[in-house]
C-alpha cells in the first residue's frame, strides 16, 4: 500500500496570493505534476486539512479544478481554515462527507490499511478540539477492526513542536490525553497522520508515532525561541509517501516537489564508483 499526504494547500480566489506572495495554486499544480509522475503511483492521496483559506464556495470550487488533472483517487480532510458546509457543497459527490451530520469523520480502506480520518475543527478558533461525540466515533472506528493495520489521521497535531505560536494553536490539551488513551489501547494504529504545522515533524504518541506532513506552498518558519515571532519561509514545498508492507509495517518517507538535479549514478558502467 502506497498512501501519499499531502497538507496545508491554502488555495485563495483566483488571481489571490496568500500573504500577499504565495500563489498557492501553482504550488499545488506542482504538486500534482509531481504525484502524477510517480512511479509506483500511489494508491490514494490524502489531503489532511486547511485545504483552502477561508473556506468558501468560490475557494474550494477554484480548488476542485486544481485537483482535476490528479490521476489518483484522493480524499479530503478538514482544516481550522475549511468550512464544512461549503466543502461539501462543491465536492457532492465525495459522498464520504457525509458519513456524519455534524463533522466530517469517515474510514476506508486501502490495500489492507485501513485509514480512520477525524475532525479536529473548533471553528472558530485556530486550534483544535475533539469533543466527547468526535472521540466516541474514533474509539468506536476503532474498535470495529482491531486487528487491522491502521492509520489515524487529523489535521491538528496532539503535540508541542516548540514553535510557540503554533503549540497555541495545537489540539487541546485536555482533548489530546483522551486521545492518548483510546489510541494506547490500538496496537494497530500505524501512525497518526497530521497536517497544520506545514513542517515535517515526528514523536512518539501513545504507542505509536505522531507525524505532521510539509505544506505543498510555504512552510513555518523553524524557530524554536520563546515567544518567537509567527512567521513563514518560502523553503522546499513537500508531501510525505507512507509504504505499508504486510509483515514490515509502516514506513515514510518526506518527498521535495522540484527539480533538484539527479538522479546522479554512484558507479559508472563497469561497476566503479564514480570518484
Amino acid at each position: 500500500m502506497l498512501l501519499a499526504q499531502i497538507s496545508d494547500l491554502h488555495i485563495k480566489r483566483p488571481g489571490k496570493l496568500a500573504y500577499g506572495r504565495v500563489d498557492t495554486a501553482a504550488y499545488l499544480s506542482r504538486c500534482i505534476e509531481h504525484l502524477n509522475a510517480l512511479d509506483p503511483r500511489p494508491d490514494a492521496v490524502l489531503i489532511t486539512g486547511d485545504l483552502v483559506d477561508f473556506g468558501d464556495t468560490e475557494e474550494y470550487a477554484y480548488l476542485r479544478t486544481l485537483l482535476n488533472p490528479l490521476a489518483i483517487p484522493y480524499y479530503l480532510c478538514i482544516g481550522n481554515h475549511d468550512g464544512r458546509e461549503a466543502l461539501r457543497e462543491v465536492f457532492g459527490d465525495h459522498a464520504y462527507l457525509r458519513d456524519q451530520a455534524r463533522f466530517v469523520q469517515y474510514e476506508f480502506e486501502l490495500g489492507g490499511v485501513r485509514i480512520v480520518v477525524a475532525d479536529s475543527q473548533d471553528p472558530p478558533h485556530g486550534g483544535g478540539r475533539l469533543c466527547d461525540e468526535r472521540l466516541d466515533w474514533i474509539a468506536e472506528t476503532l474498535a470495529r477492526s482491531a486487528a487491522q493495520p491502521t492509520l489515524l489521521a487529523m489535521h491538528h497535531p496532539p503535540f508541542d513542536c516548540g514553535i510557540e505560536h503554533m503549540d497555541e494553536q495545537k489540539l487541546d490539551a485536555a482533548d489530546a490525553a483522551k486521545l492518548a488513551a483510546i489510541v494506547a489501547r490500538h496496537p494497530q494504529i500505524e501512525r497518526l497522520l497530521c497536517g497544520h504545522v506545514h513542517r515535517a515533524i515526528q514523536m512518539r504518541f501513545a504507542g505509536t508515532i505522531a507525524s505532521v506532513c510539509p505544506s505543498t506552498a510555504h512552510q513555518v518558519a523553524l524557530d524554536l525561541r520563546k515567544r518567537g515571532p509567527s512567521r513563514f519561509v518560502m523553503e522546499p514545498p513537500a508531501f510525505q509517501l507512507h509504504r505499508y508492507v504486510a509483515g514490515e509495517g509502516l514506513v515514510t518517507h518526506t518527498a521535495f516537489i522540484g527539480d533538484y538535479g539527479g538522479a546522479y549514478p554512484f558507479y559508472d558502467e563497469n561497476d566503479a564508483l564514480i570518484d
